[in-house]
């Protein structure tokens, strides 16, 4: 249940963590480390810490876990870790014209089975577009391992031979033409699985996805908001990370490159959100629930209530909630569309508002996410993309009667 590889960025955040984190995850931040913790350091090329604990520490909050991820990622930024030389290695043997058809191929992938997030892409420069194709597609096939047909004989064993050909993948040995695709892709950006300052090194994006896949095999449930959170990094912010570098930072600016990350990560999250709420029905019937439990009973819901598929007026008084939360992270995704590199704006843009225009398509379906699936008509996609365009240009502030009329339609 992975989400799209499309990020944007924001001005930086006051504090640690935004208001965002803090309203869904406040309940949590008790776990601190306790009085008198010793722990030792590693300063970022940003000017940023990370710290490891020296003695044993109570569980740390999901957002401060993957925050850790945001400022190892952020310091990539600006090192030239690859030359090019290694994107050579890759290109040179498959010869430039199996290269070409990888990335075809990655495309029709793409256009087959994202339409609207294709759709965002073909709104951006080739280079990016490819590299984005590239990304998409080891990304689907991750997902695949746990949902996709063959799932039912997936084990560990087979996520962690998949783990070893991503690292074949990223010291330049494809096993076949997608690989070869995103390899080229990684050769080119500063994407990195690991940084080896640390020891031990701290997971990225990558590898943090198919961590998430490994809960798929063994997690059918969620206690509360901070487990899913976690989960929604691992399988869709960590997408928005991978994406970071493809799609660019404006010259010009002001924001930190921290900040940047955090708004790649909202809209992984909100995304993947937004997945989960139009596939409850269809998670249900493979026995899952991807659904807060603490707040499902809350709302005096069981997972008996999602089983049967009634909805209900608490069932709908619960999605308000749920579609409330996603739509926050999508607003703090959304504030920093002005910061990308201009050739970003319009496709992110418009890629963040066709995906989120799937909530209100839950919410036109009376909230029955049951037994009818919400989508995206292809005449509002339409309409959409000179209201993304606008957004891009002047914020969404400025534009807020355009999305009215488009939202009349």
């Amino acid at each position: 249940m992975s989400g799209s590889v499309l990020w944007l960025s924001s001005p930086p955040e006051t504090g640690r963590s935004s208001v965002l984190r803090q309203q869904f995850l406040s309940r949590r931040r008790n776990r601190g480390r306790s009085r008198g913790e010793r722990s030792c350091g590693v300063v970022l090329p940003n000017g940023c810490s990370v710290f490891s604990s020296l003695v044993a520490a109570p569980p740390r909050p999901s957002e401060e876990v993957v925050h850790d991820v945001v400022l190892k990622q952020a310091a990539l930024v600006g090192v030239t870790r690859r030359k090019k030389a290694a994107a050579m290695e890759v290109s040179a043997p498959m010869g430039w014209n199996l290269l070409n058809e990888a990335y075809d191929r990655c495309g029709k992938v793409c256009a087959e089975y994202a339409k609207t997030f294709y759709l965002g892409t073909l709104l951006m420069t080739p280079e990016r577009r490819r590299a984005v194709w590239a990304i998409y597609v080891w990304c689907r096939r991750t997902d695949e391992l746990v949902d996709g047909p063959n799932a039912f004989h997936i084990t560990p064993t087979a996520l962690d031979r998949w783990d070893k050909r991503l690292n074949d993948l990223f010291e330049g040995r494809p096993y076949d033409m997608f690989d070869a695709a995103l390899s080229d892709t990684v050769s080119k950006f500063p994407v990195d699985i690991q940084l080896f300052v640390f020891s031990p090194p701290l997971p990225q994006p990558f590898k943090d996805m198919i961590e998430g896949m490994r809960l798929d095999l063994k997690k059918s449930r969620y206690k509360h908001f901070d487990e899913l959170y976690l989960y929604c990094y691992y399988v869709a912010g960590t997408v928005g990370l991978m994406s970071v570098p493809v799609m660019g930072i404006a010259p010009d600016s002001k924001a930190s490159t921290e900040s940047i990350y955090n708004s790649a990560l909202a809209l992984g999250i909100a995304n993947q959100l937004t997945n989960i709420l139009r596939d409850v029905g269809e998670d249900a019937r493979r026995g899952r629930i991807y659904l807060p439990q603490d707040e499902l009973a809350q709302a005096g819901l069981s997972d008996d209530d999602i089983f049967q598929g009634k909805v209900t007026d608490k069932w709908r008084n619960f999605m308000k909630d749920q579609i409330k939360r996603a739509k926050m992270f999508f607003d703090e995704a959304e504030k920093g569309v002005a910061e990308l590199n201009s050739a970003s704006r319009w496709p992110v843009s418009a890629s963040l508002l066709l995906y989120r225009q799937i909530l209100d398509a839950i919410e036109a379906n009376d909230y029955n996410n049951f037994r009818k699936r919400a989508y995206v008509g292809k005449t509002k996609k339409l309409v959409s993309l000179p209201i993304a365009y606008a957004r891009a240009l002047l914020g969404p502030s400025k534009v807020s009667s355009m999305a009215k009329i488009m939202d009349s339609k």
